[in-house]
C-alpha cells in the first residue's frame, strides 16, 4: 500500500498573481518538475495568458493527520516565484503539459489557449528563464470561432510529437514541433487526451491515442486513415460525459467523469477490468496512475478533494484536500509527486513513498 511521504503548502506571492483567472471544469493549468536532488520542485501554473514558476522546497517533513486519517498540510518554503515570459497567448490559457526529455535537453513546456494557439518552449534545466529554443503554431481555422476548452500532451517517447484538443471544434491536431500532420474529428466534444504509454498494440505506442469525448472513450491510431483513425470506441453512462483518462505502464487505461467513477480498462481487448464505483464524492477531473504501482490510481474530484486507492479491489489508502477548489492538478511523470493549485493561490505539493510490506 502506498503511504504519503510529506503534504506541504505553499502561497503564490499575492504580488505576483493576486486573482487567477477560472478557466474550464477540467483541472489542467499546472505542470510539475521534480529536481534531479529531489530537495525541490518546479511547479508550472496558467492564470491569464501568463504562465508562473513556483519552486517550493521538498524537505523532509512528518505526516501529520485528522479526522478520518484526512492528511494535513504543512506549511512550505517558496524557494522562487517568477513570471514566464516565453509563453505571450492573447487568450486565456487552457492547459499546460511539460515533456519527458532527456537532463542536457531542459525542460519541453507546451502551453494552449482558448482558441488553439500553441507555443511550445524549452527551458533552462536550473529553471533560469533564458532565450531557448521556442516555436509556436496557429490552430487550422486561424482561431476563427467560439473559444473553448482546449488540452495538450506531448507522446512520452518523443517530445516532439503532440497532440492538440479543441472542445468547441470538435478536433485534435497532431504536430510535430510546428509542423501540422493531421486533425482527428470527433464525434463529441474531447475533454482530455492521452498517448497510451505500452505497447498495447504491436507496434510503437507513439501512435495510440485515447481521448475522452462526451459519454465514450476513443481509440486513434495516427498511422491509419481508415475511419479516420478511429480504432475503437467504448460507450460509457449515457448523460454522464466523461472529463478525465489516463493511461499506465502496464497496458491499463482509466477513465472517470460525472458519474464518480473509474472505469479501468484493458487496452488489448477494451474489456472492463474493474470499476470503482462513488470513489469521487463530485465529478472526476483528474486521474493518474502511481509510477509505482500501477496497480493504484490518484483520483482528483471537480470539488478540492484528492484521494488514493487500490482499482482493482476499490480500497482507498489515503487522501487530502485542499482549501478551495481546484484551478490545476497534475502528477509528476516518473515520480509520485502530486501537485495541487487551489483559487486561494496556495499550492498543495504530497511526496508519496513506495509500499510498504
Amino acid at each position: 500500500m502506498l503511504q504519503v511521504k510529506s503534504l506541504r503548502k505553499a502561497l503564490i506571492p499575492p504580488s505576483l498573481l493576486m486573482d487567477p483567472s477560472p478557466a474550464n471544469l477540467q483541472s489542467t493549468r499546472l505542470a510539475l518538475h521534480v529536481n534531479e536532488d529531489a530537495s525541490s520542485c518546479s511547479v508550472y501554473v496558467a492564470s491569464g495568458c501568463c504562465v508562473y514558476n513556483v519552486v517550493i522546497s521538498m524537505e523532509d517533513t512528518m505526516v501529520t493527520r485528522g479526522k478520518e486519517s484526512l492528511l494535513i498540510p504543512v506549511p512550505a518554503q517558496t524557494i522562487r516565484a517568477s513570471l514566464v515570459k516565453r509563453c505571450p497567448h492573447r487568450t486565456e490559457i487552457q492547459s499546460i503539459a511539460l515533456a519527458d526529455t532527456q537532463c542536457d535537453m531542459g525542460m519541453i513546456l507546451g502551453t494552449v489557449d482558448s482558441f488553439g494557439h500553441v507555443i511550445i518552449s524549452r527551458l533552462d534545466p536550473s529553471n533560469e528563464d533564458v532565450e531557448r529554443l521556442t516555436f509556436t503554431t496557429l490552430p487550422q481555422d486561424f482561431g476563427v470561432g467560439e473559444s473553448s476548452w482546449a488540452g495538450i500532451c506531448f507522446c512520452p517517447s518523443r517530445w516532439s510529437t503532440a497532440a492538440v484538443a479543441r472542445s468547441f471544434c470538435k478536433s485534435i491536431d497532431i504536430y510535430d514541433q510546428d509542423i501540422h500532420l493531421q486533425t482527428l474529428r470527433t464525434l463529441w466534444h474531447p475533454a482530455s487526451i492521452c498517448f497510451l504509454q505500452s505497447l498495447s498494440y504491436e507496434y510503437e505506442n507513439s501512435s495510440i491515442l485515447a481521448v475522452a469525448e462526451g459519454c465514450q472513450l476513443t481509440i486513434w491510431d495516427l498511422r491509419t486513415k481508415h475511419n479516420g483513425g478511429c480504432v475503437e470506441r467504448v460507450s460509457g453512462s449515457l448523460g454522464h460525459p466523461f472529463y478525465a483518462v489516463c493511461s499506465s505502464s502496464s497496458g491499463t487505461v482509466a477513465i472517470g467523469g460525472a458519474d464518480r467513477t473509474v472505469t479501468i480498462y484493458d487496452s488489448r481487448k477494451w474489456t472492463a477490468l474493474s470499476r470503482w464505483v462513488n470513489c469521487s464524492k463530485y465529478e472526476i477531473t483528474g486521474l493518474a496512475f502511481s509510477s509505482f504501482d500501477p496497480d493504484h490510481i490518484y483520483v482528483q474530484g471537480v470539488d478540492y478533494e484528492v484521494c488514493c486507492g487500490k482499482w482493482q479491489g476499490n480500497e482507498k489508502a489515503f487522501s487530502f484536500r485542499g482549501d478551495s477548489n481546484w484551478l490545476g492538478f497534475s502528477k509528476c511523470s516518473k515520480m509520485d509527486v502530486l501537485a495541487g493549485w487551489c483559487e486561494s493561490g496556495n499550492i498543495f505539493v504530497a511526496d508519496v513513498k513506495g509500499p510498504i510490506d
